[in-house]
Parts: structure tokens; C-alpha cells; sequence
């Protein structure tokens, strides 16, 4: 495929590439560099040096955080048309990856090394509009999964918290947060919730449990992770 043809396919992908000025298409056109992979072939990996910006052309990616017991947490997945934030601000910040790129899906995709990325950053704001156009998503995406982690974590520390403390807990909703590591508004909301579902009943400086079974199950998760 000529380099013409190349370019004509990725701006239906990526709309703003046919702004960019006649000079900024050629050396883009010129700097482009084809690659394919396998499903479950890693792209990047954590703490690897990061040397090009990725425009996908078919397929998808999986872009997971791994974590000392072995598990992942999924960050986002990217489709054609997309664009990576994690290799963007890697790129831009001249940092290794925080994070694990993973074919999902057979994929091809074009590299673009990392001076041209930078040429072009500096020259077009057409390519800038391209390479931030997800960023607010993406980062609202990673704020409410960082949000679902953490107040996971919350329940089951606090549902093990209370737990322990059976069947008569005396202390107020901000002497809670501050032995579990938290704000007292987590914790008042949390219990609330708790209280909701006939866990506990709440009364002024104290917690009545009333079913510290079902919240050993709870927190169990927890437990079961060595935490």
C-alpha cells in the first residue's frame, strides 16, 4: 500500500489528519512505520521506554495496570480511531510506561517515532487536536475506576472493621476514617449504605452490628488477598 493510500485510510480513522498542512502530511506519510500482532502479544510493557505514538488501523487493545498479586486492572481499551493517553503523555513527558498494552485481537497499526510525534506537536494543531481528543475521557474514565478500586476497598476494610467490633462499636464516623486510612465523608457514606441493608443501625458516636457474619463475607475478599 502506497504511503498515499496509507494516509487516505488512517484520516477516515483519524478525521483531523486531513487539517494538517501539506508539509506536516508528507512528513507524517514519510515517518509512518507499519506493524502487526497477534492477539495477546504485548505491545508495551510496564517500566519499558516508550519510542512512538500509535494510530490503530484494525483491531483493539487492551491497556492494563498489573499488579503484585498477579491480577490486572483493565484501564481502557482502545479501538481504530482512538488514541493512547498513557503513551501520548509518556511521549510528551519523555517517561517509561506506567501501564501494559496487550493485543486483544489480531491488530495492525502505525508507529509514528517519537521525534516526528514531537515535529508534529510543536507544528500542527491539527495533530494536537488529534493526539488530546480523548484525554478528558480517558481521564474521567480512570477517575471513576480509581474511584470503584479505592471505595472497594473501603468496604471490605471497613465491613471487617466493624466486624471485629461486634456487636457495639463507640466511636464517631471521623475516629472510623481515621483508623482506616480514609475521609469521614467515605466512611459516613459507606455506612450509611451498610445501615441500609441491615447491617448496623446508627446512632450518635456509636455503630450497633447486627449481622457481623454477613460482614466477615464481605470482607473476606480482602482477607483472602493477605491484606
Amino acid at each position: 500500500m502506497s504511503d498515499h493510500a496509507v494516509f487516505d485510510r488512517l484520516t477516515r480513522l483519524y478525521p483531523s489528519l486531513a487539517e494538517m498542512t501539506p508539509d506536516a502530511q508528507r512528513l507524517m506519510r514519510e515517518s509512518l512505520q507499519r506493524i502487526a500482532a497477534p492477539a495477546n502479544h504485548v505491545l508495551f510493557d510496564l517500566d519499558s521506554p516508550c519510542s512512538a505514538f500509535i494510530l490503530l488501523d484494525t483491531g483493539s487493545i487492551r491497556v492494563v495496570k498489573p499488579a503484585l498479586s498477579g491480577r490486572e486492572i483493565l484501564l481502557y481499551r482502545l479501538e481504530p480511531g482512538d488514541s493512547c493517553v498513557l503513551t501520548a503523555s509518556c511521549l510528551l513527558g519523555r517517561t517509561n510506561y506506567p501501564a501494559r498494552g496487550v493485543a486483544e485481537t489480531d491488530l495492525a497499526a502505525y508507529m509514528l517515532p517519537q521525534p516526528v510525534f514531537h515535529r508534529l506537536m510543536d507544528a500542527s494543531a491539527p495533530f494536537r487536536a488529534l493526539v488530546f481528543h480523548h484525554f478528558a475521557d480517558r481521564i474521567a474514565d480512570l477517575m471513576q475506576l480509581v474511584e470503584e478500586v479505592a471505595f472497594g476497598q473501603v468496604d471490605q476494610r471497613l465491613a471487617a472493621y466493624l466486624a471485629e467490633r461486634a456487636p457495639l462499636l463507640q466511636a464517631t464516623h471521623q475516629q472510623i476514617a481515621d483508623e482506616l486510612g480514609t475521609v469521614r465523608e467515605v466512611i459516613s457514606r459507606r455506612l450509611k449504605q451498610f445501615e441500609q441493608l441491615g447491617l448496623v443501625q446508627l446512632a450518635r458516636g456509636q455503630v450497633r452490628i447486627y449481622d457481623p457474619a454477613r460482614l466477615q463475607q464481605m470482607a473476606a475478599p480482602l482477607r483472602d488477598s493477605g491484606h
